[in-house]
This record gives C-alpha cells, sequence and structure tokens, in this order.
C-alpha cells in the first residue's frame, strides 16, 4: 500500500501540472494557429485524462475482494493502465498526426510566435518538475537495476506510466520548439506541419511500449525471483516439510501476490500433522511477505528419478 500511495502522489502531481500545461498550450494555439502547438495541447489533455484514469484505476483495485471476485481487484489498476496507453496511440498520436496532415495541405504561418514560445517556455517548468518527481520516485523503486529493467520487471504500471509520458511531453516540446522555429525563420509554415506529425510518432512510440508492458501485467507475471525464492524458504524451512516439488505465483496488482506452493511432506504425518504445517506456511509467509496476500498449499511426492 505504501507503494500505491507514492505512486498516487506522483499522478496527482502530473494532473496538476498537465491541466495547467493544457489549458495554457490551446490559448496558445488559439491565437498563434501553430498546429505544433495545437498538437501538444490534444497531448496534456490526454494525458490529463490518463492521470484521472489511473487514479480510477487504484481506487478501484483498492475493493476489497467479494463474491464475484473472491481474490479481489488488484488487477483493475493493470486494465486502466492499458487504457492509458490505447488512448494515448489513438487520440494523442491520432489527433496529431491527423493535425500535421491538415498543416501539411493547408500550411498557414504562425501569428504571434512570441506567445508560442512563452508557452512553451512555461510548459517546460510544470513538465520538468511533474517529470523530475516521477523520476525521483522511480529511481527510489528500481534501486540497483537499470531504467529497462526496472521497467521489465514493475508490478506497478502507474509509476514509469507517469514517467514515460511526462518523458514523452518534455520530447513533444523540444519537437514544437524546433518546428515552430524553423517555420518561422525558413518562413516554411509546412515544418509546423511536419511537427505535429514528429510528436504523433513520439506518442505512438510511447503508447506501444506502454500497451506491451500492461499486457504482460494483465495477462499475468511471476513475483520477482527473490520473492518465489523466500516463499520456497519459508515453506522448506517448516519442521514437517521434506522439500518443495514446485511454486507458482501471480501478480493479482502491485502489491498483491497470490502464491501456490507443491510440498512434499514427511510420510510419516498424520492429517492433522499435515494441516498444522499447513498453517504455519501460510502464517510464516503472511508474517513476511507482506504482499503475498493468499497462499494454497498442495501436498505433492517428487518426481521419481527411476520414473
Amino acid at each position: 500500500m505504501a507503494a500505491q500511495g507514492g505512486s498516487r502522489t506522483v499522478i496527482y502531481a502530473a494532473l496538476a501540472g498537465n491541466a495547467l500545461i493544457a489549458a495554457t498550450k490551446f490559448t496558445a494555439a488559439l491565437f498563434t494557429g501553430s498546429s505544433a502547438m495545437l498538437s501538444e495541447g490534444v497531448h496534456s489533455v490526454v494525458d490529463t485524462g490518463n492521470q484521472v484514469l489511473m487514479l480510477h484505476g487504484l481506487r478501484k483495485a483498492a475493493s476489497p475482494p467479494d463474491e464475484t471476485h473472491p481474490l479481489g481487484y488488484g488487477r483493475e489498476v493493470y486494465f486502466w493502465s492499458f487504457v492509458v496507453a490505447l488512448l494515448v496511440f489513438a487520440v494523442g498520436a491520432g489527433v496529431s498526426f491527423y493535425e500535421g496532415i491538415v498543416h501539411l495541405r493547408h500550411p498557414a504561418p504562425a501569428q504571434n510566435i512570441a506567445i508560442n514560445y512563452v508557452v512553451i517556455g512555461q510548459s517546460a517548468v510544470f513538465e520538468g518538475s511533474a517529470w523530475f518527481f516521477a523520476l525521483r520516485h522511480f529511481r527510489h523503486e528500481k534501486g540497483h537495476q537499470s531504467y529497462l529493467a526496472a521497467v521489465r520487471r514493475s508490478k506497478d504500471p502507474t509509476t514509469f506510466t507517469v514517467l514515460f509520458e511526462d518523458s514523452a511531453a518534455l520530447l513533444g516540446l523540444v519537437i514544437a520548439f524546433v518546428a515552430i522555429t524553423a517555420a518561422h525563420v525558413l518562413e516554411m509554415p509546412v515544418l509546423d506541419g511536419i511537427g505535429s506529425i514528429g510528436i504523433a510518432l513520439v506518442l505512438a512510440a510511447t503508447a506501444i511500449f506502454l500497451a506491451i508492458e500492461s499486457k504482460g501485467l494483465l495477462i499475468g507475471e511471476q513475483a520477482l525471483p527473490a520473492v518465489r525464492r523466500r516463499i520456497s524458504e519459508l515453506a522448506a524451512s517448516d519442521r514437517d516439510v521434506a522439500g518443495v516439488v514446485d511454486i507458482l505465483t501471480v501478480h493479482l496488482g502491485p502489491s498483491d501476490v497470490v502464491a501456490a506452493i507443491d510440498v512434499e511432506f514427511h510420510d510419516e504425518l498424520k492429517t492433522p500433522d499435515i494441516e498444522a504445517s499447513v498453517n504455519r506456511i501460510q502464517e510464516n509467509v503472511h508474517a513476511e511477505l507482506q504482499q503475498v496476500s493468499s497462499v494454497f498449499i498442495r501436498p505433492r511426492s517428487r518426481p521419481s528419478q527411476f520414473g
């Protein structure tokens, strides 16, 4: 839950920044007629909506188990993260690409270009602050792993989704600045439309990457090796256990793991002894690994090496 609390703080920071930036960009696009700035405004609106959806996903994921969903609603956060990726692609990239094509077909020079520069500067400050906040949180979560490895292994898509969205936003601002400047200096308004298409490509690439990562979590990923290893060690350390035959884990949410353990008990044990051992193992796992919400144990003999 602490991790999710940190994720909410990152999302709230990004939500506030993007809402302010979207209003500023649309105002600039209205007064200047810049295609790239309009695309950036759409981008910020999509990001704002995405943060609302992620907060909704975190709220739904915290719902307690019920008869319909006995293992809880943890995967809600994975579903809504996947929806966010689709929105970035369909709305953000799609509208930016369309706006770029329209501007290529009907190029018109931007007016009051100084307003664009003021807005880009303000947006860079807001986006940069949100990006730094998300980066600091993600660096704390990733430990000594590389950034790519941390994203691949992360079970909380909200943190890296915000980080990638903010990174794409900053890159989009750079593209908008270059496109607007080049269109003005070279007196080629068509370059403004090319800037919109460049922003669309950045958003599309970001969306595809986020969709791939969210899809893996949505269909079910194992717990990290250290968690699986510790569960196995706790089960094997029980006095009535001869060995752990197999272990299966799956994440139902960022901090919600279900574990199924195949255990070989000593042959001389009676049913009450096995029941007591199962209870001890479950209690020990829950006590040390709070993220493991459910532990299922099945008695099983090791396969004979002689077939």
